[in-house]
Parts: C-alpha cells; sequence; structure tokens
C-alpha cells in the first residue's frame, strides 16, 4: 500500500506540477562531480526526481550511483533514458527507511520537500548520518528563502542558522556557503553546504 508521501509525489508527477526540475543537472552539483577523481566513490541520490545529476554522473564514469525516490515514475523515466543503468541502483522507498551506507550524499533541496517541523528536519539530519560512511559527506544545495508560517507549498526554505542547529550537533566541518554558481532563476536564493561524518 502506497503511503501519503508517496501518493502525493506520484500526483505532482502525473500532473506535471514539477517546478523544481530544471530539466538538467543543476550548476552546483555539476561542478562538484567535475572535481571528483575517485569514480569509485559510493553514491546515494535521495529524492533524486529526474535525477539529471544521475545521468551525467553515469555517463562521466561514476558506476556506483544510486537513486532513491518515493515515487516509482522518475525512476521509470529515468531507466528509459538510461537503459543500461543497473536496476539494482534504482531504489523507490522512503528516505526514513531505506538502509544502506554510502561515501557521498548529493543533495538536491531534498531536505526542503518535507514539512519544516523540528522533528522532520532533525529526523532528516540524522538520517544522513545513518547513511553515511565514517567520513563521508553531505553535499549539495539547500534553499535560501524565508519560511512561510502557515504554508504548505512546496519546497521550504530556511536560514544559514536554522540549517546549522540541525546539523552542528552531528556533523563536523559543515560548510553552508550562499551558493557562488546557482542556475539564474535560483541565483541568491540557494546555500552550498558541506558537511562531514566523524569517522571515529
Amino acid at each position: 500500500m502506497k503511503s501519503e508521501e508517496a501518493i502525493y509525489w506520484s500526483q505532482r508527477y502525473e500532473e506535471g506540477r514539477t517546478g523544481w526540475d530544471i530539466g538538467h543537472p543543476s550548476t552546483p552539483l555539476k561542478t562538484y562531480l567535475d572535481g571528483i577523481i575517485n569514480k569509485n566513490v559510493k553514491i546515494l541520490i535521495p529524492g533524486a526526481g529526474n535525477a539529471y545529476e544521475a545521468e551525467y554522473a553515469w555517463n562521466k564514469g561514476f558506476k556506483n550511483v544510486h537513486i532513491l525516490d518515493i515515487s516509482q515514475l522518475p525512476l521509470q523515466a529515468f531507466q528509459e533514458r538510461n537503459p543500461a543503468f543497473p536496476v539494482h541502483h534504482l531504489h523507490q522507498a522512503d528516505f526514513f527507511e531505506f538502509e544502506g551506507q554510502y561515501d557521498l550524499i548529493l543533495e538536491q533541496t531534498f531536505f526542503c520537500s518535507f514539512l519544516p517541523t523540528d522533528e522532520n528536519r532533525r529526523a532528516y539530519a540524522q538520517k544522513i548520518w545513518d547513511l553515511l560512511v565514517p567520513g563521508g559527506q553531505l553535499i549539495g544545495v539547500l534553499f535560501n528563502l524565508p519560511l512561510v508560517e502557515g504554508s504548505d507549498k512546496r519546497p521550504f526554505g530556511g536560514s544559514k542558522e536554522a540549517y546549522h542547529q540541525y546539523f552542528d550537533p552531528i556533523f563536523e566541518e559543515v560548510q553552508i556557503e550562499p551558493c557562488y554558481n546557482s542556475i539564474p532563476p535560483r541565483k541568491g536564493n540557494e546555500y552550498f553546504i558541506q558537511l562531514k561524518k566523524r569517522e571515529d
């Protein structure tokens, strides 16, 4: 039986209400992937949607890329575009119930898709920690937008101070800075984040 979240996101895809989908890999993550030398690094992209970043990484020679989404629809679309991509690297699951260990998790405003309760945001930070190997990193983009009280419009924003509140207690080397290479429509509205799980 599908969860309410799975139904919600599948409906968004079915109805074409995917305003977050830019149709290509985001510049910040594309640039970051271009700088990785070790193509054997095990990567997870949660809430991947149409997963253009995964497609880019796969075509660049990264062969250990895993895609996670709660809806089957974007995973099917990805598989149709990339028939050589290993099916066992496509995961339809609830992020909070998913299990695994990864060297690198790529974040493309997935954090901002959840209702912005304190409970949800702490649970996200803890789950990322659980999914990373010791020394693993979370790299990506979060929105720099004010939270509008009472709004249920996704994606939700947040502030640098609020993000630090959730990440600082359990990660080390927490870096959250204005994103210098956002796509033009998002310029000034994104932070680039780099978090590392302690190695001990």
